[in-house]
Formats: structure tokens, sequence, C-alpha cells
């Protein structure tokens, strides 16, 4: 018998480790030659790792969440003969966006060594329990001493309390009223994959981009009107138009006037890029989590071209079949909650971003015209900038700009 030894491979783009979000094997199970046995994450990337030998794995190195060092030992499979020197693992890299498959999958225990039931503790005999597991049969009014432990050494698990209850045995909680129950129960969520590159991200744009957010309210009435034109007389195959296609226009035109608001800062080197193209990021909810599918070079699209691309990006993220470039390199974000709009919020700039726009929901509200209220179209435009790269003023100037833009949506077809 021989043992062979597969490390965490280099998976490119300079980083020193990875993280693991999947394992399709437990220990003792049998494997064969390209079967995939794991799944790990770079920044941009899930990586699925097969094995290079037929075996039996006896070894893994962690669990998924875990971090795992570039060449450090990833599983160890026990093999019929001497394997000798084995093919390099090849590994296939799909974009993060697919993540929503293994965010929370969980890696499958080893199988535990039978151990027979300790018999119940006798009536005079302090139970073998931790202190939680005491707590939680207190609250859901379980005598531990009714219970038989199968745990080691006969400890009670709170997995045998949780039995004893859904099989009706324990007595009624005491703290009953009107008919309601309390309830105790907790769970425990470990924040791994895509949800956790979230939290990274956020954690570094709120600790060192110094934020500030500029709220404007935009009479939205005329644009809604060519709006709704321009979807009854679209050609076939073109996508209903929301308001974001033209928000990126107007966002296309201002920048042109503010160039200092398309960029991107590198902190550390203390560089500014300012960026002649404008690559927009739309912020997309998954079924993973929040990801920014990149509309590349909006400056030379038009409305439609926008839809479009917005549309297709959209579905490509949710679907899980965006590639790594449609996911990275925007220069200014785009942050929509659509009909969950709120009146107002303060957006999380896209780190290394300077600025993004958040649009929140249209309200028809009375708006007096000098001599009578009349119904009009209201959104607001809530938008946070890089307080070290933006002034107040510059910021409050982009927002006024878009707005005039939208509120007189014939200037965003104008050139020049």
């Amino acid at each position: 018998m021989g043992e062979f030894i597969i490390k965490m491979p280099d998976v490119g783009e300079g980083v020193a480790e990875a993280e693991l979000v999947e394992w399709h094997v437990k220990t003792g199970d049998p494997v064969r030659e390209d079967m995939v046995i794991a799944a790990v994450m770079t920044d941009k990337a899930t990586v699925e790792i097969p094995s290079p030998v037929n075996g039996t794995v006896i070894w893994l190195a962690g669990e998924v969440g875990d971090r795992i060092a570039v060449k450090a030992p990833l599983v160890r499979i026990e093999t019929a003969g001497d394997v000798g020197e084995a093919p390099p693992v090849q590994i296939s890299q799909t974009p993060i966006a697919e993540t929503a498959k293994t965010e929370i999958a969980k890696p499958a225990p080893a199988a535990p060594a039978p151990v027979a039931p300790a018999p119940a503790a006798a009536p005079a005999e302090k139970p073998l329990a931790a202190p939680s597991v005491r707590l939680f049969a207190r609250e859901s009014g379980v005598d531990l001493r009714q219970l038989q432990g199968s745990g080691p050494a006969g400890r009670i698990l709170r997995e045998d309390v949780e039995q004893f209850l859904a099989q009706g045995s324990g007595t009624a909680p005491a703290a009953v009223k009107n008919g309601f129950a309390r309830k105790t129960a907790t769970e425990e969520i470990k924040l791994t994959g895509l949800r956790r590159r979230i939290a990274e991200k956020m954690v570094l744009s709120t600790s060192r981009i110094p934020h500030i957010t500029y709220v404007e309210e935009v009479d939205m009435t005329a644009l809604e009107e060519l709006r709704a034109t321009m979807n009854g007389d679209r050609r076939a195959g073109h996508p209903k138009l929301t308001v974001l296609p033209f928000l990126m226009r107007a966002l296309v035109k201002a920048i042109s006037e503010q160039p200092e608001v398309n960029a991107t800062f590198d902190d550390d080197a203390g560089i500014i890029t300012r960026h002649s193209a404008v690559h927009i990021g739309i912020a997309t909810q998954t079924p993973a989590g929040l990801t920014v599918p990149v509309v590349r070079h909006a400056e030379a699209r038009g409305i439609w071209d926008c839809a479009a691309e917005m549309s297709r990006l959209a579905e490509a993220a949710r679907s899980g079949t965006a590639t790594r470039d449609e996911l990275s390199g925007s220069t200014i974000t785009i942050s929509s909650l659509g009909a969950l709009g709120g009146i107002a919020s303060t957006p999380v700039i896209n780190h290394p971003e300077v600025a993004i726009i958040g649009v929140n929901k249209i309200a028809t509200r009375p708006v007096w015209d000098g001599a009578q209220f009349v119904p009009r179209k209201i959104m607001n435009l809530s938008s946070s900038f890089d307080h070290r790269i933006i002034d107040g003023w510059d910021a409050a100037t982009f927002v006024q700009r878009i707005r005039t833009l939208l509120e007189t949506p014939a200037l965003i077809f104008i050139e020049g």
C-alpha cells in the first residue's frame, strides 16, 4: 500500500492561500482518477480540485471555511501501490458567482466508531453534560436524568435533548403564557465562500474609506414618460428599458465634465488613477449574495446597448455563468434596490473606486408648481464619495448635473 498527498495547487493571481468552500468526499471514501474531491475559492474564482489517482481518502486538511496555504497538504489518499511521481493536479476555475452552489455546503464528517448508549443515570447521579446542554435542557423543561447520552462516556449531547423533545417525552416548558411558548433554539452558521468575501470587502471599504453621502431629489416625470414611449416602440429583441440605462448615459456625460469621479485610489501607494473608459459596475443580488457585474465602455454604448448588456450580465451573474472579467474592473458603481429602494440609503463604495450612485424608488408626490400642487414622480439619488478624493462641493456638483440630465432627458441624447 502507498500514500499519495494532494497539495493545495498554485491557482495563480499571486495568492498565497485559498478558502476551502466544499468537500466532495469524506474520510474513508473511495476516489477515482479525475474525480473532483474539493472546491476552493480565491478572490475571483472557485477552483475545483480533482484526484490524480485511485484510492481511499485517509485524511482531510480542514473544514469548510478554513484557509489553506498554497502547496500545503490538502488530502491524503491511500493507494493500492507505489504511485511514484504523479502528474500535477489539473484545476478548473469557475467564476465566483457560482458559489451559490457551495456557499453553505458542509464537509461530511468521518464516521465515528460505534458507541453503545450509556444507561440512564441513576436518580441520585448527576448526568454528564456540558453547561450549555444543561441550560438548553433546563429552558426546555427536560430532566437530564431521563435521557441516555450518546456521546463519549455517556455524555448527553444537545442532539439527545432535541431528539427527546421531538419524541414528545419532555415536560412542557415553564414559560408558556397565553398559549405562546418561548423558543430557545439557536443556529450557528459559519461565514464561508462568497458571503465571507462580501463581508471582507465591506470591512475594507468602510474601514479605509471616509464616506460622504449626498442625497438629492430628482423629478423623474419626464423621463418616465419618455421611457414608457420608448418601451412601447421598442424593436423585437430589445430588452425593456428601466431607469438604469438612462442613469448610465447620464453618468457618462457627467463624468466627462468631472473626470475625477471616475477613478480608483490605491491608498497603500497613494496613487489616484483616473480612467477615460467608463466601466460601470451594477450591484446585483444573486442567490449566492451581492455581485457587481461590469458594463464595460459605457461611454461607447447607447441607451439600448446599455440596457441589453446590463440585462445579459445580470442574468449571467444570477445563473452563475459570469466570467471573472465580467465581475471585475469597474471604475464607478450603481446600486439600486428597485421597488424596495426606500426613500434614502447610504451605499458603501466599491473599493478601490471613489464613488457610488444609489438609486431609490420612484414615488408619486404632490409638488407645488407656483399655483397649485401637481402629482410628480420623484426619486432620490443617494450617492457616496471618498472624501479623501472628492470634496463635498464636487460631490454635490456631480449629482446636480446628473439630476439635470434626468429631469431633462433630451439632454442625455445630445452630444457635445
